[in-house]
């Protein structure tokens, strides 16, 4: 009985690996968690840009570049995303990722269908 004691157990190492803090995801959180203060200015940002810069791409890419009708329904669902996310008393990370995802995808689409 005092081999089964006196044995070392060496799966219970707890050697934790050290979590890398120069990723780009790390740095985006980090500059969010800076802005909390300013949860408010981005709110109403994000509407006017929105309301001003991208709501108006469907009607330009569905009359002149034909482009198909998802472009109508990604702008509404991104821009309404926005408006419940703002409303509703969302973090700052979900506010800002909300809009920044929302910016990448129009300008994605406006590289697609005007290039």
């Amino acid at each position: 009985m005092a081999n089964i004691i006196n044995v070392p157990a060496h799966w219970a190492n707890n050697t934790t690996v050290p979590e890398t803090t120069n990723n780009l995801w790390r740095k985006w959180l980090d500059y969010t968690d800076t802005q909390a203060k300013n949860r408010t200015f981005w709110f109403l940002f994000s509407l006017l840009a929105q309301g001003v810069l991208f709501l108006p791409v469907p009607a330009v890419l569905l009359f002149y570049y034909n482009a198909p009708i998802i472009v109508l329904v990604v702008t509404m669902v991104s821009f309404f995303a926005n408006v419940i996310a703002g409303m509703s008393g969302s973090g700052i990370r979900v506010l800002l990722t909300l809009f920044a995802g929302s910016v990448i995808a129009h300008l994605l689409m406006l590289a697609i269908f005007i290039l």
